[in-house]
């Protein structure tokens, strides 16, 4: 139970809707408990360092589509308006294939501009933007200043940073307990998202270039220690080792040092019988000494992304594709909001911004399955206005519905575990924020929009658009392998830079597992759209053969000078399968053909290049 998060949860919009009932200027505390619920969903476990963007720029970003959503509906007609939230959805869409970070704010914008455009509230559009920045902005205070239950060791401004590092540990651990076993797969992979939730949570925004603390400084050498211990790991589990296991205890003490602020003390060492265990004693001396030293500093070896590199990400294959898909749901979704508000559906209170807000929601594929997420979407909001109105019938007003929203607050942290349960959630705070605003009842109403939007992205998700589908898979593989080449290269080339190899390696592996998260999606979707993504599986399966046998291959270099015949026979068996497999990681995904590992170094360890 995230206790932490539940917490702020109940302390967010609550007591901002509270306090703007006494003051008198309810809109304005609508819309910033509004804004702090759709900050909760953004609030996931990690650093508070990272939470300053995963919070804060989406909140920007809402923000902004609350002002142009606000001033277009005021002064756009019917027509107009709907072509003005077209294209922004069409740029909210494009934007969204960068990252989590970006899918956020993509989705803030959208949901903000729709309330903007359709949600009765007074005030111009610049005050509205302010309120929902307070309300973004008080949850990220109560973010950064309240302390983890639980995790006082230390300094608790870094106890994310600390669970972070310390579950790298412990995956490291559990790795070496799986070598030889089914389950070492599972456990590489576990492995990799460890790492990659390490890497964000120590590489949040900071004002100074450099950490500032020497607690911080000894977090990031104590992640960079457990680099030599991964690798090393996924060494032993390509060998097949079975002895590696009785070399876990070193890291789960290491992990227990890292939770608790302290040093590691005395270390059982591995034998040294062959390279992988040579590497990992060697590995687990080196952490001794990192976590003995009382400052301490290291490189996170992540991956530099330039303007350059996220423009080209959106403008891509996958984020065409996503941006025509989200701009032609939320068009649509926007047009018909405006149709049935021009023959009067709603009565004499006009609340457009539902049936597009909705839309957005359901057109997010980070959330499932297209037909998933209308299925639970469609399920949840049937559930939370049934609950809302058996619930408005006995509370007291407005002291009930100060209530409900603060509970709702609390279980949203929870909720965010399956797409029903949070929409059922956000679909009672919502009804009692609008309530609570001035709005009657509209528990029926809600239910019916919510419907017409499942039917319009279930029909438009799967309208073929220009260009096919599957671009955001291709995009993925053909990152994955780029990666995986690069890697490969610099390991043959024996240039002694470890320091870019775990740089390289980390890129290798993390490209990898948004390949395989992208695989994944597409082949739960329904089968018309599936096929498209078909023989994707594969190219991911060998691609990640081939980063694990590289960095057996590194290993084995570092401890002995050259590869043994089962390594070159791998990777030759390894590349001649890609090669076959091109078409996946071609021109089609919107890049250039992968450039292939140089052939001097491939010809120095007898592969064909």
């Amino acid at each position: 139970m995230p206790w932490n998060a539940v917490t702020r949860g109940a302390l967010a919009a609550g007591p901002l809707l509270l306090l703007a009932l006494h003051t008198g200027h309810t809109a304005l505390g609508v819309v910033a408990a509004l804004a702090a619920m759709l900050a909760g969903i953004n609030d996931r476990p990690g650093s508070r360092r990272a939470s300053v963007e995963r919070l804060g720029v989406p909140a920007l970003a809402g923000a902004a589509g609350l002002v142009v959503g606000t001033y277009g509906g005021r002064h756009l007609s019917a027509v107009p308006l709907t072509l003005l939230l077209t294209l922004l959805a069409l740029g909210a869409g494009s934007v969204s294939a960068v990252g989590p970070v970006a899918s956020g704010a993509g989705t803030q914008l959208l949901v903000a501009a729709a309330v903007g455009a359709g949600m009765p509230l007074s005030g111009p559009g610049w005050l509205r933007a302010l309120a929902f920045l307070a309300g973004a902005g008080w949850l990220l205070a109560l973010r950064l200043a309240l302390p983890t239950p639980g995790a006082l060791a230390g300094d608790f401004r870094f106890d994310g940073e600390r669970a972070a590092v310390a579950a790298v540990y412990d995956a490291v651990a559990g790795l070496l307990d799986a070598v030889g076993g089914p389950r070492a797969t599972a456990r590489r992979a576990a492995l990799t998202a460890a790492l990659d939730h390490a890497q964000d949570a120590l590489t949040g925004p900071r004002l100074r270039r450099h950490t500032g603390s020497a607690a911080e400084r000894r977090l990031h050498a104590r992640y960079a220690a457990a680099l030599p211990l991964a690798e090393a790991a996924t060494a032993l589990a390509w060998a097949g080792d079975t002895s590696a296991g009785r070399a876990s205890a070193g890291p789960r003490r290491l992990a227990a040092a890292v939770r608790a602020s302290g040093t590691a003390g005395p270390l059982p060492a591995p034998d040294r019988s062959a390279p992988g265990l040579r590497a990992l004693d060697d590995a687990l001396l080196r952490a001794a000494e990192a976590f003995d030293r009382a400052e301490g500093g290291g490189d996170l070896h992540t991956r530099r992304r330039t303007a350059r590199d996220l423009l080209r990400t959106a403008l891509g294959a996958a984020g065409r594709e996503y941006g025509a898909r989200v701009a032609l749901c939320f068009g649509v979704a926007a047009a018909v909001a405006q149709a049935l508000h021009q023959t009067r559906w709603y009565g004499p209170h006009a609340h457009g911004y539902w049936l597009p807000a909705t839309a957005v929601f359901l057109v997010k594929p980070d959330l499932g399955p297209l037909l998933s997420r209308v299925l639970c979407r469609a399920a949840g909001t049937v559930l939370g206005a049934l609950l809302f109105a058996a619930l408005a019938a006995v509370l007291p007003r407005p002291e009930g519905l100060v209530a409900l929203v603060a509970v709702c607050g609390a279980l949203l942290p929870v909720a965010t575990r399956h797409f029903a349960a949070q929409t059922a959630v956000a679909t009672v705070l919502v009804l009692a924020l609008v309530m609570a605003g001035g709005e009657p009842q509209a528990s029926v109403s809600r239910i019916g929009e919510t419907l017409l939007a499942c039917a319009i992205v279930l029909i438009v998700g799967h309208v073929p658009l220009p260009g096919g589908r599957g671009g955001a898979v291709r995009a993925r593989l053909a990152s994955a392998t780029d990666a995986a080449h690069s890697y490969l290269a610099h390991v043959l080339g024996e240039s002694g830079d470890h320091a870019a190899r775990w740089t390289l390696r980390r890129e290798a592996y993390r490209t990898l597992a948004e390949a395989r998260a992208a695989v994944t999606l597409a082949a739960a979707e329904l089968p018309a759209p599936a096929r498209h993504a078909e023989g994707s599986d594969d190219v991911a399966a060998t691609l990640e053969h081939l980063v694990d046998t590289t960095t057996a291959c590194a290993v084995h270099l570092d401890h002995s000078g050259s590869l043994t015949p089962r390594h070159t026979e791998r990777l030759t068996e390894l590349l001649d399968v890609l090669g076959r497999a091109g078409e996946h990681t071609g021109p089609r995904a919107g890049r250039e053909p992968r450039t292939p590992p140089p052939a001097e170094a491939l010809a120095r360890t007898g592969l064909r290049p």
